[in-house]
């Protein structure tokens, strides 16, 4: 009776470890892997000044954006569209992001398991366009940024 026991509690045991096995095996297949970044994105180096045009649709940044950037950081962002000026008087000028801030947001969702992390990107490997979706069931946390009229700065002293 005893060796009964035994065998019953060691399939019970096996069928149960099966089941975790299985159901963690499915969980983990439902998750992708972080995209790799193309070769061509790790080839462009942000400049220190340039100019581009930013349309955010991003649900604390919505609109269409003229950026001039200086010594790496944002020196002027000029509302093109309603959206827009109303984001640039309502709330901090800093969270314009520059195109650098934009591609280290990219690699974060990258490392974090984000649902959706891609970009499109110019010949030169500067990026045109950024989409983000942490989690697909989520709502209200996509975001995408379209980069625009690019121009080099002046070099600086």
């Amino acid at each position: 009776m005893a060796d009964v026991r035994s065998r019953t509690r060691a399939t019970t045991s096996a069928a149960v470890l099966l089941a975790a096995l299985s159901w963690t095996a499915t969980a983990c297949a439902d998750r992708k892997p972080p995209e790799a970044a193309p070769a061509s994105a790790t080839a462009w180096q942000e400049p220190a000044s340039y100019d581009y045009t930013l349309r955010s649709h991003e649900d604390v940044l919505w609109g269409t954006f003229r950026v001039s950037v200086r010594d790496g950081k944002v020196a002027k962002a000029v509302g093109l569209d309603a959206d827009s000026r109303r984001a640039l008087r309502e709330g901090p000028g800093d969270r314009i992001p520059t195109i650098g801030d934009l591609l280290a947001g990219l690699a974060r969702a990258r490392t974090d398991g984000a649902d959706t992390a891609r970009a499109d990107y110019a010949p030169d490997g500067r990026p045109e366009r950024i989409t983000l979706d942490p989690d697909t069931n989520a709502v209200d946390d996509e975001a995408e940024y379209v980069i625009s009229a690019y121009a080099p700065g002046p070099a600086q002293p």
